[in-house]
């Protein structure tokens, strides 16, 4: 948008997003109309910029806004589901991932998964079962490899 200063790192300086403003607008629509949208390439800041700009310009399409996990290694389930229970303006979760897959069944939010390639096989497999209980769940992630956890689609950078 003109006039708006560009994306804020989180070092507080301004940044440029690694899409034009056609690329934004497809990107935009595919969340809004996806169940699943990976941003990929080489380099982790520009991925991780990009999804972090989406989700703050379509947060308030959804009733329960959109929820930014930045993954640390290791990224089990239970290290998921804590990243989101400690996330600013999330309530906190239950215990155990299947109440957790129980609570966010009943969301209509945007999951944002940063640096998603450090999921591991059993985080994947949860997200799969959170997609198939939880429809009014999205998910769109940055990483070097499009997430697997079914049919989506994948932006390169």
């Amino acid at each position: 948008m003109m006039g708006e200063p560009g994306p804020v790192r989180p070092d507080g300086a301004t940044g440029t997003l690694p899409a034009t403003s056609a690329e934004l607008s497809q990107l935009l629509t595919a969340v809004r109309r996806g169940r699943v949208l990976t941003v990929t390439g080489r380099f982790r800041e520009p991925r991780g910029l990009l999804v972090r700009d989406i989700a703050r310009r379509i947060s308030s399409n959804f009733c329960d806004g959109a929820a930014v996990v930045r993954l640390s290694a290791g990224g089990g389930v239970h290290d998921l589901v804590s990243a989101l229970g400690r996330l600013p303006g999330m309530p906190f979760l239950p215990c155990g991932t299947a109440s957790a897959a129980s609570w966010l069944a009943e969301r209509d939010m945007l999951l944002v998964l940063d640096d998603s390639d450090r999921l591991s096989p059993e985080a994947l497999a949860w997200l799969r079962r959170l997609l198939s209980v939880a429809p009014g769940v999205r998910i769109l992630a940055a990483g070097r490899h499009p997430l697997a956890v079914g049919e989506g689609r994948v932006h390169r950078l």
